[in-house]
């Protein structure tokens, strides 16, 4: 049954599915590349101070069989000699254990990232269902598991037999040198071992991180019924809905105020309202009303309007007209042609009138009774 609903999994994570993943401590992580460069920084470690490291542990060894006459007649200072042997070892010990430790504290994080996610430490009463472990243990991920640990077990196993075989001259005959010439020959021929095994780590390591990564992404892929539940569920949060309204506000401003440098003429209030028309003489169309807006809208039209040399007609009568009547895009009102054809026209005229041509009076355009509207857009009772 797992498998099965795995293979109705056609759609991409989202977004919201990763990052709920990531908070569930779901990303890739590889053992086997902590455990390969671990076991190959120990290894680059004891091959530079590893005659000295084992020549320390020969003379703790060493030191475990000598007594002196004080001890030999009290025994009871026998435990304080073992325990300062003991502490000893570990005062030698501790620095490398410790740099091992963060090199896989560190290591642990490069294929999925560091998060830290208090979920991955509470019980699951969901791992407790008998079907859910045997789904687990007979699926996919189960066998390519298995794969992986008979490729590890071969590998290192062969490594090992061909590393022991080499030295085996060396392993009959170690019982003939001292303890400490002993320590010494045992930690070269381990230093030997780990060497090739992380190597050979590293070559499982190479191959296990993207299986790692695949193997996510394969889980977190949805369902189209998940992504549409998803979609919905989003959508449907009061800040979501907010948020997407206010991105598309922000859109359509943007979008409407770089029509404003195609204006002919910018009607303003002329503080709070200002509407841009753009008129093509050549078409029997009437003007279109290409942008418009109210208090900071309105000064930014009127900016851009200075900016790129667009007329400015103050008419507060005709604004808040063509603003309360006229949506983006459109064509203006039949019943404000004329007033808005002598504003035009007067705009046209103080171009002309760079050639020479007659300037025409500034127009006070009449607007009829049924739009003269106040600033808040009531008609007057």
């Amino acid at each position: 049954m797992a498998e099965e609903g795995s293979a109705e999994k056609s759609e991409e994570p989202t977004g919201r599915r990763l990052t709920k993943a990531r908070e569930d401590g779901q990303v890739a992580r590889s053992v086997d590349l902590s455990t390969a460069v671990v076991l190959l920084t120990a290894t680059l470690f004891f091959s530079m101070l590893g005659e000295w490291f084992f020549h320390r542990i020969g003379q703790l060894f060493v030191s475990q069989f000598q007594f002196d006459r004080k001890i030999i007649d009290k025994v009871e200072l026998l435990p304080a000699h073992f325990g300062q042997s003991i502490l000893d070892g570990m005062l030698l010990a501790f620095p490398v254990m410790v740099a091992l430790a963060l090199i896989a504290l560190l290591v642990s994080g490069l294929p999925g990232g560091f998060i830290f996610s208090p979920q991955l430490i509470l019980p699951k009463f969901s791992k407790l269902n008998p079907l859910s472990g045997l789904a687990r243990m007979f699926g996919k991920r189960a066998l390519i598991e298995l794969a992986k640990s008979v490729g590890k077990f071969l590998l290192i196993g062969t490594i090992l037999l061909l590393t022991v075989m080499h030295n085996l001259d060396a392993l009959l005959l170690i019982n003939r040198l001292t303890v400490e010439q002993a320590a010494r020959q045992a930690g070269n021929m381990i230093l030997d071992a780990c060497f090739w095994m992380s190597l050979g780590l590293v070559l499982i390591a190479i191959i296990d991180v993207p299986i790692q990564r695949h193997q996510i992404h394969e889980r977190l892929k949805m369902t189209k019924q998940e992504v549409r539940d998803e979609m919905k569920d989003s959508e449907g949060r009061p800040e979501v809905k907010a948020q997407i309204r206010r991105r598309q506000r922000e859109m359509a401003t943007q979008k409407m105020m770089g029509k404003v440098k195609d204006a002919d003429v910018v009607i303003t209030n002329p503080q709070h309202f200002a509407v841009a028309l753009a008129y093509d003489p050549t078409s029997d169309g009437a003007p279109m009303l290409i942008a418009k807006g109210t208090d900071e809208v309105a000064r930014r039209i009127r900016e851009i309007a200075r900016e790129e040399g667009v007329e400015l007609f103050e008419s507060p009568q005709l604004a808040r007209a063509l603003f309360f009547t006229t949506k983006l895009d459109e064509s203006i009102p039949e019943a404000l042609y004329h007033a808005v054809a002598q504003v035009i026209a007067y705009v046209f005229s103080l171009n002309d009138a760079f050639s020479g041509r007659q300037r025409y009076v500034k127009p006070n355009p009449d607007i009829p009774e049924n739009m003269r509207f106040d600033e808040n857009g009531f008609l007057p009772s």
